[in-house]
């Protein structure tokens, strides 16, 4: 097989953007407001706004705040102005990240550098963290070496407190609730987690990385929302997306801690590199300027006036989106969220969550399937609100259609999903995603699709996973025979 290379003569500047623009015809249609997820647009206009202030500073690099004195100023103004959105007060510091999931890890490494440093008895440090925490958790514990330790939910989808404190050991850093959580938007009793870390003198982190810029807004719209911010004792460090509810560009996250006492730990200084001293904020070496521009210039545009109307437009959306689908029989919202994320699943046996969810995707939608429970996900943007009564007529429908076939779960993606959803044996099904993955980034460059049509669409891996478990089907059904 031939590998793309550079080409020997340059191509045309029109020719090349023609080109991408025919890729980019092959990606979710989010212009049209049929993703729930993935982008985050607050308008057109604003858009062309950011992509303007970006390409002012297209060529800055953070990496050295002292060359570029500009995205020193737009980094403290950003990282003042959502500290002062957090209720945090004069010692609040921090850093913007290129996102949430740089955010979380550099929590987490600093709790564990922190812990070395003040409590250096800990050899296996450990965090514990809900159940429905971001995944950016235990990628976290993954590369720095330290144990995530999932707390079980409530019924109410948040986390179980009590359950929660039984779980923290002498070799406990730090405790993290989410304000909301991903899967089900639930945001969590962060007061009660955070007296229980100050009773047992360990950092509490807050992950808002996606309701920290829409929750100050929503509260005081009168929303339900429980305090979560830098307001309650013990919260010792909070992680919140500006390119989420803030409408910035991306990658543009910040990481914001009570004091310095925390955010020294999250620095990395080497002096004996040839090449000179080196210091460096966060984990990137070059930081892209342009991002650090586009998200001051999003918080100076929008303004509160502009985050309160935008926050008012995205509540009601919501509240649409979740009464109709309560409406409809054999659906059900999963718990009770308060603001614009939120997940719904099926309530009758035999109505599958994955088939309905097929049967959106053939109508255009891009569906975020879930598991335990297995639901749809979806986090609501402005311009839902175009097409909210058109999602609920072809979600009533394709209940409907799953309901009058009860095969259904057998075609489409349904039985992929079902299978990596169920599957008993989990490492078996985390060894068969990897070799998806291997096959996405191979030489080949391969991309698998969740297709069972023929089932000629699922990755080779996934077959396999489904024969296993026919397999142990046919075996039980032999021992019970026996």
């Amino acid at each position: 097989m031939d590998l793309p290379a550079i080409p020997k003569q340059g191509i045309s500047r029109a020719e090349v953007l023609e080109r991408m623009r025919g890729l980019q015809e092959q990606d979710v249609r989010w212009k049209e407001n049929r993703a729930f997820s993935l982008v985050f647009h607050q308008s057109d206009e604003h858009t062309e706004f950011l992509k303007q202030a970006h390409n002012l500073f297209f060529e800055g690099n953070g990496l050295n705040p002292m060359a570029f004195a500009s995205l020193r100023t737009f980094e403290h103004e950003v990282v003042r102005m959502a500290a002062s959105m957090l209720h945090g007060d004069a010692e609040t510091v921090g850093t913007m990240t290129s996102g949430g999931t740089e955010s979380i890890l550099l929590a987490v490494r600093t709790y564990r550098d922190r812990a070395r440093k003040l409590m250096p008895w800990i050899r296996q440090p450990n965090m514990i963290v809900p159940a429905s925490a971001h995944v950016a958790f235990d990628k976290a514990g993954k590369y720095f070496d330290v144990e995530m330790i999932h707390a079980p939910l409530a019924d109410d989808f948040r986390v179980d407190v009590k359950a929660l404190a039984r779980l923290i050991t002498s070799d406990t850093i730090a405790i993290a609730g989410s304000a909301p959580n991903y899967p089900s938007g639930m945001v969590d009793p962060i007061e009660e987690l955070a007296a229980l870390a100050e009773r047992r003198n360990i950092g509490m982190h807050v992950d808002a990385c996606i309701g920290g810029f829409l929750l100050p807004w929503a509260e005081r719209l009168n929303a339900p929302i429980p305090a979560w911010d830098f307001r309650v004792p013990g919260v010792t460090s909070i992680s919140a997306d500006l390119h989420k509810y803030g409408y910035a560009a991306k990658g543009a996250s910040t990481i914001l801690y009570r004091s310095m006492d925390y955010l020294r730990h999250q620095f990395f200084v080497y002096v004996d590199w040839p090449g000179g001293v080196f210091a460096s904020p966060s984990l990137p070496g070059t930081r892209p300027g342009g991002s650090i521009a586009a998200a001051w210039a999003a918080l100076m545009a929008m303004g509160e006036d502009g985050y309160l109307r935008n926050a008012e437009t995205v509540l009601r959306t919501a509240r649409r989106f979740m009464d109709g689908i309560n409406a409809i029989p054999g659906l059900r919202v999963l718990g009770n969220p308060p603001a614009s994320v939120f997940a719904y699943t099926t309530t009758e046996p035999g109505l599958n969550c994955y088939a309905i969810a097929d049967r959106m995707a053939e109508q255009g939608w891009h569906i975020d399937r879930q598991q335990r429970p297995p639901s749809i996900h979806l986090m609501i943007n402005p311009g839902h609100a175009e097409i909210a009564d058109r999602y609920l007529e072809d979600l009533r429908a394709s209940v409907a259609y799953v309901r009058a076939h009860p095969g259904a779960e057998w075609s489409g993606s349904a039985p992929a999903y079902g299978l990596m959803a169920n599957a008993p044996l989990r490492k078996l099904v985390g060894k068969n995603v990897l070799a998806i993955m291997e096959q996405m980034y191979s030489a080949a460059g391969e991309a698998p699709h969740l297709d069972a049509k023929s089932g000629g669409g699922v990755p080779g891996p996934v077959l396999q996973l489904m024969k296993l478990k026919s397999r142990l089907g046919d075996l039980l059904r032999w021992r019970r025979r026996r």
